[in-house]
């Protein structure tokens, strides 16, 4: 294929990034064809669609999200049907949380031009709104990020507020969007460590802070408040292991246990780095830029236990 002249290149590069920014400040497009299908679906069948019909008239007319997300997390027409006979209320409350999205949508505009001005190399892809078998909450990939609607609004142990959780959440997802920390792997690879998804996830709930004014989860404050030496020490002797059992996706529902618990320190591990520096501007791109974990740890300034403030805004 030929080579394009390099001044061609120059211009494309300069109107994407000015549609990047313009995009940005507009606020992410929200689509939600797949999610309106569905509760078509859904109305149509009394509530009761059989495998056959979510397979046929959802799955198999999806768009690129729900294929992507369906893949990913082995969403099939069979786990939907088996998840909504067993908990039909959370597909029955799923259709009401739709009402929040206009003031969500509203509320990310801000959240977005914040991102673009801290960190001018933002991507801004669409928010894709699916349905699934009641998790996960949400994924990324290149196309951009896809939440599960049934998942998110059932999510009360996230935040109380559905719709400070969705605006959390969506600002979340978007730091792992700005990420070059690779974390996808095959299992038993080496790389997998548990600090390698701690300062993943950390970099995002920094990220989700400093746009939205709250992390993703607001219980880890209270629940690590006075044992932050304890629970530091317990993952200092852990993180280099690639058993994340224990520190990542190990909510319980119904349970008032801390749970997640290496979010809050790679959030914590990314927070110091962060405040320690002199330019915080700087500071952001390499930790959303980092690529090698050990070597971001050991110049980060953080130790176990370290005071630092809950919150990185105003510091």
């Amino acid at each position: 294929m030929p080579r394009l002249p390099r001044l061609t290149f120059l211009f494309a590069a300069c109107v994407a990034a000015a549609a990047a920014s313009a995009h940005a400040h507009r606020g992410p497009e929200i689509r939600t064809e797949d999610v309106a299908r569905f509760y078509a679906l859904y109305e149509a069948t009394g509530g009761r669609p059989t495998v056959e019909q979510l397979d046929r008239e959802y799955l198999a007319q999806g768009t690129q999200s729900l294929r992507e997300f369906a893949a990913a997390r082995r969403v099939t027409a069979q786990r939907i049907a088996e998840r909504m006979s067993a908990e039909p209320a959370i597909y029955a409350r799923a259709k009401d949380c739709l009402a929040v999205l206009p003031a969500v949508k509203r509320r990310l505009v801000p959240v977005f031009a914040e991102l673009a001005e801290l960190y001018p190399r933002a991507t801004f892809p669409p928010v894709a709104i699916v349905v699934g078998r009641g998790k996960p909450v949400g994924i990324t990939h290149p196309a951009g990020v896809t939440l599960g609607l049934e998942a998110l609004c059932a999510a009360d142990f996230m935040h109380p507020d559905l719709e400070e959780r969705f605006v959390r959440v969506i600002a979340h997802e978007y730091g792992h969007i700005q990420q070059s920390l690779q974390t996808e792997f095959e299992p038993g690879d080496p790389k997998a460590t548990v600090l390698r998804f701690a300062l993943a996830e950390g970099t995002a709930e920094l990220l989700a802070e400093l746009t939205s004014g709250g992390v993703g989860n607001g219980k880890h404050a209270a629940w690590t408040r006075g044992k932050e030496a304890e629970i530091e020490g317990a993952f200092v002797k852990v993180m280099d292991g690639t058993d994340i059992s224990g520190w990542f996706y190990d909510y319980r529902p119904g349970s008032d246990e801390p749970y997640d618990l290496g979010y809050w320190v790679g959030y914590r591990i990314v927070k110091a780095y962060y405040l320690n520096s002199k330019d915080r501007k700087a500071a952001l791109k390499d930790i959303i830029e980092m690529d090698d974990p050990k070597a971001f740890l050991q110049r980060s300034g953080w130790t176990p236990g370290m005071t630092l403030p809950e919150s990185a805004l105003g510091h």
